[in-house]
């Protein structure tokens, strides 16, 4: 209680700085991305993204899952997250939509061990089932890492697939007004990756980025 309350009195004390821009969004937003990400306490998309107010529209959950379209999805798939990504594409205009996995992730670790007592917990980690497989099959993307990181790379890269299926996504696809990104931040050194599909790993996400600016201006 006592952090949560400096926190605020912190905010208070520096609300004017923001008063502008607040009043601006009273109006409205227009997010520039979707980011789904991690609920991880350590990975913090306006501070990766160094966005302000207004720029990011977040998507947060335990191991930065998006859960595979089970028929029309109206039944037997979790919502959330497919309400988040309609509303996102469909109401917003949001044109990227990122996935960003992150090293040392406790839901992964879960998937690894196989040993999850909260029968919630294990639903809910179903979605990254298939990278566990494809991990498992495939080898990593980079066996410098822990396995645990191995398969949050994996899942990270498999959930763009699981968003394919979703209406909102696929219809936006087909219209050439959406992009995907699979990020990977390493909480140990600070370094935010990509998914670079040309070389089938994680490169850093500037040189990745980078690339892809230069084609869509071409």
């Amino acid at each position: 209680m006592r952090t949560l309350l400096d926190g605020i009195r912190q905010y208070d004390s520096e609300r004017s700085d923001y008063a502008a821009r607040f009043a601006e969004l009273a109006e409205g937003q227009s997010p520039h991305s979707l980011f789904l990400g991690c609920s991880d306490s350590r990975v913090v998309p306006s501070v990766l993204t160094s966005s302000g107010p207004g720029e990011l529209f977040v998507v947060r959950n335990v191991g930065n899952l998006a859960p595979p379209l089970v028929g029309d999805g109206l039944s037997g798939t979790p919502p959330a997250v497919v309400a988040a990504v309609a509303y996102a594409l469909d109401v917003l205009g949001v044109q990227d939509l990122v996935v960003c996995g992150h090293s040392s992730c406790g839901g992964m670790q879960a998937v690894l061990n196989g040993k999850i007592s909260d029968p919630h917990i294990e639903r809910w980690l179903e979605a990254a089932q298939p990278a566990l497989h494809a991990w498992r099959v495939s080898g990593p993307m980079d066996a410098s890492i822990s396995e645990v990181d191995q398969l949050s790379q994996w899942s990270t890269r498999l959930q763009l697939e699981h968003l394919r299926q979703y209406p909102s996504v696929k219809r936006h696809l087909e219209e050439g007004t959406l992009r995907m990104h699979a990020f990977w931040f390493d909480i140990a050194d600070g370094r935010m990756l990509a998914y670079d599909e040309s070389e089938r790993r994680y490169r850093p996400a500037v040189d990745v980025l980078g690339v892809r600016a230069v084609r869509s201006a071409a």
